[in-house]
C-alpha cells in the first residue's frame, strides 16, 4: 500500500497524542520540578548521558536538591558530588567535570551559566545534545537537541537521510519548522522509548505509520 505524504504538523500532533500517558523526556521533567536554570539543566544532562532516564532523573533529583546553584556546587569536593551520583554511568568523570564548571562559573562568570553555545561546549562532557538541550530548555533559545531516538526515527520516517546525531541535527536544521525544534526531543524521546523502539518496533499500532517510510525496518509490524 502506497504511503501518504509526510506531513509533520500532522505527525508531531498524533505523536504528541500518543506520548500522554507516557513519563516526560528526563530534561523536561527536571524542569516542571523546578530545576530549569541553564546551570541546573546541563548538569542533568551531563547526568544522563549514557544512562536511563529512569536512573539520571532521580539522581539529578538528588545532586540539584543538595546544590542547586554553582556556587553551592563547587563548595561540595568532587568525591562529594561522586557519591551523589554514583548510580549514573561514569560517575567519577561527571563528578569531576560538573565541579570543575561551578568552579569556572564561579572564578570567570559572576556565579552563572550564561545563555551561550560555544561557552558550554567548551566544557569538558559536554557536547552539542546536551548545549542544545539547556540552551532550548533553560533559554528557549531555538535549537534542536538530537538523541539516539531523535536520530533514529527522523530518518526511520524518511524525513531526513543522515548517518550520525550530528548530520541529522544538520539536517533537522534545514527541513524542520522552527517552532518544532525544541518540541521534536521532548516528544520523540517518549515516542522512541514505547512506540518507534529500536529493535521491534510496534508499527501495527503506531498512529503514523501510514506516512512512515520504515526505513530500516525489516518488515511491518
Amino acid at each position: 500500500m502506497a504511503k501518504k505524504p509526510f506531513d509533520i504538523d500532522v505527525v508531531l500532533a498524533e505523536v504528541a497524542k500518543a506520548v500522554r500517558s507516557f513519563p516526560k523526556a528526563a530534561m523536561f521533567e527536571l524542569a516542571e520540578a523546578g530545576y530549569s536554570t541553564p546551570f541546573q539543566q546541563l548538569v542533568g544532562c551531563m547526568i544522563s548521558i549514557r544512562t536511563l532516564d529512569e536512573v539520571s532523573l532521580p539522581v539529578s533529583l538528588k545532586l540539584l536538591a543538595a546544590a542547586p546553584t554553582p556556587q553551592a556546587m563547587a563548595r561540595l569536593t568532587p568525591e562529594e558530588i561522586d557519591d551523589l551520583i554514583a548510580e549514573c554511568s561514569f560517575h567519577e568523570r561527571k563528578a569531576e567535570q560538573i565541579h570543575t564548571i561551578a568552579v569556572t562559573l564561579l572564578d570567570d562568570h559572576d556565579g552563572a551559566l550564561p545563555c551561550e553555545r560555544e561557552l558550554l561546549l567548551s566544557f569538558k562532557g559536554v557536547g552539542p545534545k546536551c548545549a542544545n538541550l539547556a540552551l532550548g530548555i533553560a533559554c528557549d533559545q531555538p535549537v534542536i537537541s538530537v538523541d539516539i531516538h531523535v536520530h533514529r526515527i527522523t530518518n526511520r520516517w524518511g524525513y531526513v537521510a543522515a548517518a550520525t546525531p550530528e548530520k541529522t541535527m544538520a539536517a533537522l536544521e534545514q527541513t524542520l519548522p522552527q517552532r518544532y525544534w525544541i518540541e521534536i526531543n521532548r516528544l520523540l524521546v517518549p515516542f522512541g522509548k514505547h512506540i518507534c523502539t529500536a529493535r521491534l518496533p510496534k508499527c501495527s499500532t503506531c498512529p503514523v505509520e501510514a506516512m512512515c517510510q520504515q526505513v530500516g525496518v525489516a518488515a511491518h509490524r
